[in-house]
């Protein structure tokens, strides 16, 4: 039960949770609004046109690039890393000899690179004290259980960078013009490719 006032209580669908870390249900930006039928779950589902461009862009930009041995995933494809942490990626790139199997449930098997636009959750809960905060332990979460990089890219246009998070390595902070290496011998520029696409 989420309590949205003193004494109103409502339950929460399943449908409305976007991810579970630390056995915490994550919920949808917007999921209180669905609530209270100021909005439908349909109208919370979706990224904005922004956000869709880009991952579409990175989608095709990373998948010509990647060699054989490495094949991209989008979606919002699903990542079971263990009890109580089930989590989405925008774009996750595994090794082929890695994926025995695709079929109805979430990959368990961890990818080598994931790529996250924008953060698409709900801060009214207590889990995280901002954005950043969840960013940051979802990024060491996906780092802890073996993801070697994870790239994450903020679209609001007053925030426009890139964080690229790698295995014992320091995390850095860049732009959109910065040329990012993501897999060997493959890289690219997001305003690069934005500005290809006119």
């Amino acid at each position: 039960m989420l309590e949205l006032t003193e004494t109103h209580s409502l339950a929460v669908s399943d449908s409305l949770v976007y991810e579970e870390l630390n056995g915490n249900p994550l919920y949808r930006r917007g999921y209180k609004e669905v609530l209270i039928n100021q909005k439908t779950v349909e109208d919370i589902m979706g990224n904005s046109s922004l956000q869709a461009f880009i991952v579409s862009i990175l989608f095709a930009e990373i998948s010509r690039l990647l060699p054989d041995n490495l094949l991209a995933f989008t979606s919002e494809s699903g990542l079971h890393l263990g009890p109580g942490d089930n989590i989405s990626n925008d774009i996750a790139i595994f090794q082929t000899a890695d994926l025995r199997k695709v079929d109805e449930f979430y990959f368990s098997v961890l990818p080598k690179i994931v790529v996250e636009v924008d953060v698409k959750i709900d801060f009214a809960k207590d889990n995280f004290t901002s954005p950043a905060d969840y960013v940051n332990i979802k990024t060491q979460k996906m780092l802890d259980f073996g993801v070697e990089k994870v790239i994450w890219i903020t679209t609001a246009a007053a925030s426009r960078k890139i964080l690229i998070a790698e295995t014992n390595s320091d995390w850095r902070l860049t732009h959109w013009r910065s040329e990012i290496d993501f897999a060997p011998n493959c890289r690219f520029s997001l305003q690069g490719l934005i500005e290809t696409r006119g």
